[in-house]
């Protein structure tokens, strides 16, 4: 986990962001010294949580094994996953971010609404490193494709 980019507070998850007092631009990840605007400059920067649902901006699938600081096992086949580019209209910000388990590029389409969930990046025997991950709404936690039309 980065401290200090989310929270998994009594709201939920949440991405948490800072913005600017003099012009109000929304960051994240997060600034804590002063307005990247190069318009403002301002250090007048607070916390605030993100969006929880945003619409899919865009979207890839990862086929390749990414370099550190992500921890990976060369022994075991890498799996791809899809990443999303996810606008959050409030804030008027893109944030990108790995889909849920499950969720692949064929489950995704530009302006469909997801939600972000907490996830987990990697896991040892003594820790797990926690990380944001975009979901499809409608679906449940641990559940990528969401399921429409009648069910048997």
């Amino acid at each position: 986990m980065v401290a200090g980019w989310f929270t998994e507070g009594g709201d939920g998850f949440r991405l948490l962001g800072t913005r600017c007092g003099a012009c109000t631009s929304v960051f994240f990840p997060r600034e804590d010294h002063r307005c990247r605007n190069p318009a403002c400059g301002s250090g007048e920067l607070e916390e605030v949580s993100l969006s929880r649902r945003g619409r899919v901006w865009s979207f890839t699938d990862s086929r390749y094994r990414p370099p550190s600081p992500y921890v990976t096992n060369p022994e075991l086949p890498w799996e791809p996953c899809a990443l999303i580019a996810v606008e959050l209209a409030a804030e008027r910000i893109v944030v990108l971010g790995q889909a849920a388990p499950g969720v692949t590029v064929a489950d995704l389409t530009v302006g469909m609404e997801v939600e972000v969930v907490s996830g987990v990046l990697h896991e040892d025997a003594e820790t797990t490193w926690t990380t944001w991950q975009w979901r499809p709404t409608g679906a449940r936690q641990g559940e990528g494709r969401v399921m429409t039309g009648d069910v048997a």
